[in-house]
């Protein structure tokens, strides 16, 4: 069972939460939280001093005085104002993350919302009512007005559901439910629609994705390198403790793992080649770097996930702050750095993929015995180049840019929404590429036999043979790579 507002959120956790294996509820202390800083919201709204967000208008309109009786309105206005997204609607997974996100910071007690709405998000995370929200339109400071203002245009009756893969209006499942809409009052929509939760549930799926593919890209270099017969010397524990960076360290270690009990591999460790190219012999330093920028973002993520991001902050019964804890700064950065790490797993792997090609060391040209006549494994490396070159566009920081907006008001914006979506672009980038490799990897192990390989790397081999046959002669190769992808998706390789 998790708490929110009171149990620390993690990656794993959120993403239990999100799949069903993990149950989360409300504790007592938080919901007192919530009460309490409720009392102080209604407080100040009924007060004569001008309080942002709570008696005031919105960004330059912050200097407007709303009465008592019009707060409602204008809180229901500022959802359907904001609600300005477009695009392809984002991943239901990735709207349910959201809303989880929201929950968990609304429920620590510094946003002033009533527990009523809090309970009406949560009834629906528990039953897969996952609003449509578009992927573009935030600009990622003042948090992410426009996706999180689609998100909860349901709690008002707008906007609409997904039901299964069918887009239905909001209105139409909340009678369904036998839910009556939410009359929203004095700061309500502002605490809902300011926050960093579409940047962090980006920065979520992608960190859960990345986990994998850094190991995997481990395995598929390990395999490359069997089917290269490389050196196993580069992955030494002492060359490593002498550059000891975290990632580096890592990575070597689970080479040596990878290695272990190799036949193929000490076969020819008295062979007359003293080095490997860097794309073989370089694994661990450069699947090490993209390792630590993991674990960065990673742990700034940590300490998002369980921060209050809204605007304005209530502090006590007479202080409400209106500060920048929505900036998505301190992500979009770290996502942007995440990103180049991500692309570089990529052109490594390409590197490989064309030195298994090249015709070297025992291996024949294009991993063919019958080359003219077949082309071989020729024609996927264009595929992992085109897909390298792609990846490298889509490192350009949008945390370098910023565009004015809100009459100048906002005038520093992180651009963060764009990183994370890009960063899971790249992500997606990365399965494809070393789906292929591990095909051509699995292809050039065919011709080391009868030597065998460690026992992890066999049973991988097991597995992409389960599936994708040995080329002999040329075929469609389309379904065998898009096969391979869908293994590489659904984590289907032994990683550790």
């Amino acid at each position: 069972m998790f708490a929110y507002g009171t149990d620390r959120l993690e990656v794993d956790k959120v993403m239990a939460i999100t799949n069903g294996s993990l149950k989360a509820t409300l504790s007592n202390y938080a919901i007192s939280k919530i009460n309490d800083c409720r009392a102080k919201v209604e407080k100040m709204a009924n007060g004569a001093k001008a309080v942002y967000g709570i008696n005031t208008g919105f960004g330059p309109l912050c200097d407007v005085k709303i009465s008592p009786e019009e707060t409602s309105l204008l809180q229901k206005n500022l959802l359907i104002t904001h609600a300005v997204g477009v695009g392809n609607p984002i991943a239901k997974e990735l709207s349910k993350i959201m809303m989880i996100c929201k929950v968990h910071a609304l429920s620590r007690g510094f946003s002033g919302i009533r527990l009523e709405v809090i309970d009406r998000i949560i009834y629906f995370i528990e039953n897969d009512l996952l609003p449509v929200v578009p992927e573009q339109g935030s600009v990622g400071a003042s948090g992410d007005l426009a996706p999180l203002s689609h998100l909860f245009l349901p709690l008002i009756g707008e906007g609409e559901f997904w039901v299964e893969d069918t887009i239905m209006p909001a209105k139409e499942v909340l009678k369904q439910h036998n839910l009556q809409p939410i009359q929203l009052l004095a700061k309500e929509g502002l605490a809902l629609i300011n926050g960093t939760q579409f940047i962090l549930a980006h920065t979520i799926i992608g960190l859960n994705k990345m986990r994998y593919l850094l190991d995997l890209a481990d395995v598929a270099g390990a395999m490359s390198l069997e089917g290269y017969q490389g050196s196993e010397s580069p992955f030494k524990e002492l060359l490593h403790s002498i550059r000891p960076f975290k990632g580096s360290m890592e990575v070597a270690k689970r080479m040596r793992m990878l290695f272990k009990d190799s036949k193929n591999i000490k076969s020819h460790e008295n062979c007359e080649r003293v080095q490997d190219p860097y794309s073989m012999r370089c694994i661990p330093q450069v699947h090490g770097a993209s390792r630590n920028a993991y674990y960065h973002l990673n742990e700034l993520a940590d300490i998002e996930m369980n921060s209050v991001t809204d605007n304005p902050i209530v502090l006590s019964e007479k202080e409400a702050i209106s500060g920048g804890n929505f900036h998505g700064q301190p992500l979009a950065m770290a996502l942007d750095y995440a990103s180049i790490a991500a692309s570089e797993l990529g052109n490594i792997s390409d590197r490989r993929c064309y030195l298994l090609i090249e015709g070297k060391y025992g291996l024949p040209r294009l991993l063919t015995a019958s080359g003219g006549l077949n082309s071989g494994f020729m024609i996927p490396q264009y595929t992992t180049a085109a897909l390298v070159s792609e990846n490298k566009s889509l490192c350009f920081p949008p945390s370098a840019d910023s565009i004015p907006t809100s009459l100048g008001q906002e005038d520093h914006v992180s651009m963060g929404s764009i990183s994370g979506r890009k960063f899971n672009q790249i992500l997606g980038n990365i399965e494809k590429i070393l789906a292929i490799e591990l095909m051509y990897a699995t292809q050039a192990m065919e011709f080391r036999r009868p030597n065998t390989f460690s026992d992890i790397i066999e049973k991988n081999f097991r597995i992409i043979r389960s599936k994708v046959a040995k080329l002999e002669e040329d075929r469609m190769l389309k379904d065998d790579i898009n096969t391979l992808i869908m293994m590489v998706k659904n984590q289907a390789f032994i990683v550790k």
